[in-house]
Parts: structure tokens; sequence; C-alpha cells
């Protein structure tokens, strides 16, 4: 498992620098991962209730549209709808939340003409239905909510990648790379102990000679 690398004091060194570096970044990476863990958690329980109640906002909504239709001859009900009094200018910028970045929507609603200033309603009341009014209403009232939830969505999908590729990073160090470290420095270290004890020896050796000689 260990690294191929000569058994040298330089190497030996220059792979416990590179061990305690690679331990560093394995501590950081899984600050980072824990960190994104948490702020994907809080946005998903804001996602889970913006969009439970923008599926009841809509629910609602679509049975009173229903109740219109019912009520209202087709072709007036195509008529009241069919030039709306607003359109919706939308501006895409950047949030970042631990260096990945979410889209951040900003938007304003800017008047067509088609009907009376800042009236979300595109008819005149002779012809319609308080249904229908009351589902332009709850329409119109939740576009602020759908706008967040898009940027939670995105921000939970965004934020789920990262969490995988820091998870991935992590368990490489800490499984593979920290581990093949330690044990090339054990393996090095093991052959300078073999190759000391030896030159000891071998000196050791020659003085006894030496000795012999005198």
């Amino acid at each position: 498992m260990e690294i191929r690398v000569n058994p040298t004091r330089m190497e030996l060194n220059r792979l416990k620098k590179r061990l305690t570096m690679a331990q560093r970044g394995h501590k950081l990476l899984k600050d980072k991962r824990d960190e994104l863990i948490r702020q994907f958690l809080i946005l998903v329980r804001k996602n889970k209730d913006l969009r439970e109640h923008i599926e009841e906002e809509l629910s609602a909504a679509f049975s009173k549209f229903l109740l219109a239709r019912a009520v209202m001859p087709a072709e007036i009900l195509e008529e009241a709808l069919m030039y709306p009094t607003k359109t919706l200018k939308l501006e895409i910028s950047k949030q970042n939340i631990m260096s990945v970045y979410a889209p951040k929507f900003n938007w304003a609603e800017e008047d067509t003409g088609g009907g009376e200033e800042s009236s979300i309603y595109p008819y005149g009341f002779v012809d319609t239905s308080a249904e229908l009014d009351s589902s332009i209403e709850t329409l119109s009232g939740i576009l602020p909510q759908l706008m967040e939830l898009a940027e939670v969505e995105k921000s939970v999908q965004l934020l789920a990648e990262e969490i995988e590729k820091t998870r991935r990073r992590v368990n490489a160090l800490e499984h593979v790379l920290i581990p093949k470290l330690e044990e090339t420095i054990k393996y090095i270290t093991m052959k300078l102990d073999e190759s000391e004890r030896g030159a000891l020896t071998r000196l050791m050796k020659i003085k006894d000679v030496v000795r012999a000689k005198m």
C-alpha cells in the first residue's frame, strides 16, 4: 500500500510534510462538509414548508378557477385572460453559500398598459365571476413565494452536489492518501533504521579489527 520511493532521509522529510498538509486538508474538508450539510438541512426544511404552502395555495386557486369556468361562458373567460396587465422583469444574480454559487432572483412587475394602473385584473368586473377574481388574486399573491421556492430548490440541488464532491475528497484523503503516506513513512523509517544499524555494526567490526592489529 506504500508509495514507491527511495528510502532516503530527504524523501522521509518530504513525505512527512506532505502528510501534515494532507491531514490539515482533511480536517478543513470535514469542517466544510459538516457546514454544507447544516446549510443543506436548513434549506431542505425551508423548501418543504414553502412547497407545502404553495401547493395548498395553488390547489385553492385552481379550484376557484374551475368554479369560474363552470359559471362563465368559455369565450368570455378566454377574452378576460387574453391580455395581461403586468409583465415580469427578472434579474438573476448569485449568492455565495459555502463557496457554492446559488442563484438569487430579483424581479419586478411592470405595467403593460392593458388595464388600470397597478391592477392585477386584466378585465372589467361586469361579466366575470368572483371566483375568477379570487383565483387571480391568489396566483398573484404567491408569485414571490414561487420565486423563493425556485431559489431554494436550486440551492438545495447545488449544495447536494457539493456535499457529494466534498465527501468523496474527504474519503480519498482519509482512506487512500493518508494511509499510503503513513505506510510509506513507516517503511522508509524502518529502512533507515536498518541502514543505521548495519552501518553501526560495520563500524564496530572495523574497530575490532583495528584493535586486533594494534
